[in-house]
């Protein structure tokens, strides 16, 4: 749904070339956790003024309000859309997509997962075609359905019964050569990770590449879902929590324990 989106602050594949959802959100209506119905933010860019507090709501899983409504900024559909795949090691995939996206070339795109870097171009016919003679490999037909599956993780790779980790890393990031099965997305700032690796010694790693990681799904849940919050972002955390909910009846303990 719309109101899971925003709270969940998922974005597909484009996030890296045409922003995330919070980028989006204009405006929205949530009901908080003292039953008051508030509005934020506006239905066009010049309305907003003051605090923006919207885009609060954006990946808060719905620990500070109950999504009622949201205003998005929306952008046209591409005219057309080319994805082009290359067979190549994962090191020399995740520079390739460092090196386009430096370029000024229609990228909406960039994943990598064994041994296969896919790349899709959008915008005008002209822009598309000239992207892909630049940057070679072979075109694939019909790719619209394995985006859409990345972007709902209804792709093969997500079905595994280990514990999946999200990490977000600086896309310039090389491999990371931990245990496990990953795909890389966002050209190379997402990576999915299926392993059963120790939780500190993995978060230790992202952290000294200057990411964070987060258990998306299975593996123990008593402990750290999120990256552990230094004190000051802590503290800010609380006095928004306390604001919208000080009674803590709003997915208490979905994003800290005991709030």
């Amino acid at each position: 749904t719309v109101g899971g989106m925003v709270a969940c602050g998922f974005s597909g594949p484009a996030r890296p070339y045409r922003g995330s959802v919070r980028d989006a959100v204009l405006g929205v209506e949530i009901i908080n956790g003292r039953g008051q119905q508030l509005r934020f933010g506006g239905e066009v860019i010049k309305n907003v003024a003051g605090y923006d507090a919207s885009r609060l709501m954006v990946g808060a899983m719905g620990t500070l309000g109950v999504v009622l409504q949201v205003s998005f900024k929306v952008l046209p559909a591409p005219e057309v859309t080319m994805t082009r795949t290359f067979e190549m090691s994962e090191i020399l995939a995740l520079e390739q997509m460092n090196i386009w996206a430096g370029r000024p070339l229609p990228l909406s795109a960039c994943a990598f997962y064994a041994d296969r870097l896919l790349v899709r171009l959008c915008g005008s016919g002209d822009a598309v075609l000239a992207a892909g003679r630049e940057i070679g490999g072979d075109e694939v037909h019909d790719a619209m359905t394995w985006w859409e599956s990345l972007r709902e993780q209804a792709l093969p790779f997500f079905a595994q019964e280990e514990p999946l980790w999200r990490l977000s890393v600086p896309p310039a990031t090389g491999p990371m050569n931990l245990p496990g099965d990953c795909l890389i997305d966002w050209g190379g700032a997402q990576r999915w990770l299926f392993c059963e690796h120790s939780a500190d010694a993995l978060r230790q790693v992202v952290r000294d590449a200057g990411g964070h990681a987060t258990l998306f799904r299975g593996g123990n849940r008593d402990g750290e879902i999120f990256e552990p919050l230094q004190s000051v972002q802590l503290r800010l955390q609380q006095e928004l929590k306390r604001a919208f909910d000080p009674r803590s009846i709003l997915n208490p303990g979905r994003m800290v324990e005991g709030w």
